[in-house]
């Protein structure tokens, strides 16, 4: 019988596998379709210290193995995530999960993480500092080490949970980003966000995106998350939630031999709302197939 439980900053997980922020809803909208008490744990949706309508529309277009999207953070705000959509998650599904929080000073961040970090049902504060897609924040944090540490700090300062900070891959250097939240006081890291994209429609000769650029996703980025988890595997001593491509068990295997100790899955969720699901059933025969016992035992196993 193989082993597929781990550990995330001192949380045991049935398995790794995590639904990505803005991709799974605030879960409870799956408990329709499946039991999601299968699953790791869930990232939900990401959320700011104030409401947000999200960017104009057109924000989603298909492309070639993946899709870009602009949402643009459309959220509740803190206090109705709290008050409602993370109560409702919990008559569903009984594990702890990810509060995906995004900013736009560093103030945002520490508001909306306070808030977060009182609720019962949060496990990990997954701050994000590397949305390209709103103006006036988000990814201006991910892209410079020392940005990203001040916020690491004023979050690390407040919160009782554990906090993992999610990386931007717009970067030249991601390893300096995540040397520089782990010296912060950063208790995990996850990465990568999605990759700043374009598409042109030719028919009209316009962007087809209402803000002109998105964030690129789906299998055409997983050969870059894996590279950049596995570089950010040797420097840093804090576990890593891999993220970027992942739509099968084998991607998994390969995420964790790269260095994660968690997987998050993302635009599979919006072409197959039963992935995770899939992805959970699937992992104990595709570890049997390659000699796999445990799954921890294989965390850098490529390094």
């Amino acid at each position: 019988m193989v082993k597929t439980e781990v550990t995330l900053c001192g949380i045991a997980l049935k398995n790794p596998i995590i639904p990505a922020s803005g991709t799974f809803g605030f879960g409870y909208e799956f408990a329709e379709l499946y039991d999601i008490n299968c699953l790791g744990s869930i990232s939900v949706k990401g959320t700011t210290v104030s409401p947000r309508f999200g960017n104009r529309t057109p924000r989603i277009a298909e492309t070639p193995s993946g899709m870009l999207n602009s949402v643009g953070l459309q959220n509740p705000g803190a206090d109705a995530v709290v008050e409602t959509e993370l109560p409702r998650l919990a008559a569903v599904f009984d594990g702890p999960v990810m509060a995906n929080v995004s900013g736009f000073s560093v103030g945002d961040f520490t508001a909306a993480c306070e808030k977060l970090d009182a609720a019962p049902q949060v496990g990990w504060l997954e701050v994000n500092i590397s949305c390209p897609n709103v103006h006036g924040g988000g990814m201006a944090f991910g892209t410079s080490p020392e940005a990203a540490a001040e916020v690491t700090r004023a979050v690390r300062k407040i919160a009782k949970k554990p906090v993992i900070v999610k990386l931007s891959p717009n970067v030249t250097d991601i390893v300096s980003v995540a040397k520089a939240v782990e010296d912060a006081g950063a208790d995990g890291v996850s990465l990568i966000n999605t990759l700043i994209g374009m598409r042109i429609d030719l028919r009209t000769k316009k962007p087809v995106l209402a803000e002109k650029k998105g964030g690129l996703s789906g299998p055409a980025v997983r050969p870059v998350a894996v590279r950049m988890v596995y570089d950010v595997y040797e420097a840093v001593k804090i576990p890593i939630v891999g993220m970027g491509g992942i739509a099968r068990a084998e991607d998994v295997i390969e995420m964790m031999l790269a260095g994660a100790s968690a997987v998050e899955v993302g635009a599979a969720n919006l072409t197959d709302p039963f992935a995770c699901r899939d992805i959970v059933k699937d992992l104990p025969a595709v570890m049997e197939r390659y000699g796999i016992e445990d799954l921890e035992s294989i965390i850098g196993g490529a390094h």
